[in-house]
């Protein structure tokens, strides 16, 4: 099932456990706007070369849109749209004043040359700058795009509006950039699961895990991880798998990573299966990675307890349904992950004000959003007698119904 299915399916399925009446229901699935633009420039040898880049603007009921942009060559229109979809009900679950939106270029960034990306990334900002802002659509990195990609819309977004900082959000902290963007995702993962686990009369300390995706968020939350004292003994990325039953020492193979760009040849580890990471004996499995990764194949041989989606969409429903029969219990992306968002949207805070925050000051207010977040949801759930996908789901549906509904939806 594909992400838009999937996101569509546990829509309904909140929106029936909610009693929604069927026009708003319908209201709330159509996206506001939906952008396709050309985007052609020339390449380093002179040959002109022409790409379709996406914005799709789900809601903005709650605030002005948020939602990365994403440089990957399978940029479809159905996934963007999932994405931004997801997005409204993640930062209505996350508790921040935002709607949902995503984006991207279909392209291949690595085949690309640095000069070639900043002039894709400026006709792409060139094409959609009225249509993005800081009170009405604000993008942030995503796969493929980093703080750089952001320094480039923002510098061609002023062009034509003035200096404006929190258009984008992720960018260096030179221009206006937060303290601790950059481990924000990981960071709110670690805070996200050590609500779970207290729930559960647990800490990280002690217990073990696997890490699928060895980027951004999942070198972060090993890290993170590894210094609250769990062990994580299976790590994952496209270059290979590594794993040590005593536990990796994650600071050294994070520099290993840096120095040879593989996980192979780690000295503290053995190499695995990366398809292994997933089915590893572990207490808590946390997918960074790709969607999809966890269907009716490999659901059942899953040995985790605890299931936290760092990444989109991790899980298909099959396997949901597989994995909570053999009572895993799954901490749903739209929570898990939105650590990344959150911190996001603190950096717009500040740029708005014009006076930053330390970094331990983002760390507390993140620690305590995804604190209040996950007791909102777990609130849900003694309300709703469900399980804690739809208890998320439910209170991010709630959350932008109401809104909708008093801003007057019919006129």
């Amino acid at each position: 099932m594909n992400a838009l299915a999937a996101t569509n399916r546990n829509f309904r399925q909140a929106a029936r456990i909610l009693g929604l009446d069927s026009k708003i229901e319908r209201s709330l699935l159509i996206p506001f706007r939906e952008i396709k633009v050309e985007c052609t420039i020339p390449k380093d040898d002179g040959t002109l070369v022409s790409y379709v880049g996406f914005r799709v603007q789900h809601d903005n009921a709650r605030g002005p849109m948020k939602g990365g942009i994403r440089y990957h060559p399978e940029v479809d229109p159905d996934e963007v749209n999932a994405l931004a979809q997801l997005m409204t009900w993640k930062t209505a679950v996350a508790d921040i004043p935002y709607g949902g939106a995503k984006g991207g270029i279909g392209c291949t960034p690595k085949e690309l040359s640095t000069s070639e990306l900043e002039r894709l990334t400026r006709v792409f900002t060139q094409k959609i700058h009225d249509l993005i802002g800081v009170n009405t659509d604000v993008p942030a990195p995503d796969m493929g795009t980093n703080a750089q990609t952001m320094a480039w819309i923002l510098d061609e977004y002023s062009k034509f509006h003035g200096h404006s900082p929190a258009v984008v959000t992720g960018k260096p902290i030179d221009l206006g950039g937060s303290l601790g963007r950059e481990a924000a995702t990981g960071r709110g993962v670690v805070y996200a699961t050590e609500a779970l686990l207290a729930e559960h009369g647990k800490s990280i300390k002690g217990l073990t895990f696997a890490i699928q995706g060895f980027g951004n968020v999942g070198s972060w939350a090993s890290r993170l991880i590894h210094e609250k004292g769990g062990k994580v003994i299976a790590v994952s990325d496209i270059t290979g798998a590594v794993k040590n039953l005593n536990g990796i020492d994650i600071p050294a193979l994070i520099q290993h990573k840096e120095s040879t760009g593989m996980l192979t040849d780690f000295g503290g580890a053995d190499s695995m299966d990366s398809n292994d990471v997933l089915t590893h004996e572990c207490d808590v499995l946390i997918p960074c990675a790709l969607g999809g990764v966890l269907n009716r194949e490999n659901a059942g041989d899953v040995k985790a307890k605890f299931i936290i989606e760092a990444a989109n969409h991790p899980t298909d429903p099959d396997a949901d349904e597989i994995l909570s029969k053999k009572g895993v219990i799954i901490l749903p992306d739209i929570y898990a992950n939105a650590g990344g968002v959150t911190v996001s949207y603190f950096e717009w805070v500040q740029n708005i004000q014009g006076f930053m925050w330390e970094e331990e000051k983002v760390n507390r207010e993140l620690k305590r959003y995804m604190t209040k977040a996950f007791h909102n949801i777990k609130g849900m759930c003694q309300s709703h007698d469900c399980n804690l996908r739809m208890g998320a789901f439910t209170l991010g549906v709630n959350s932008v119904a109401r809104a909708t509904l008093l801003r007057g939806w019919e006129a």
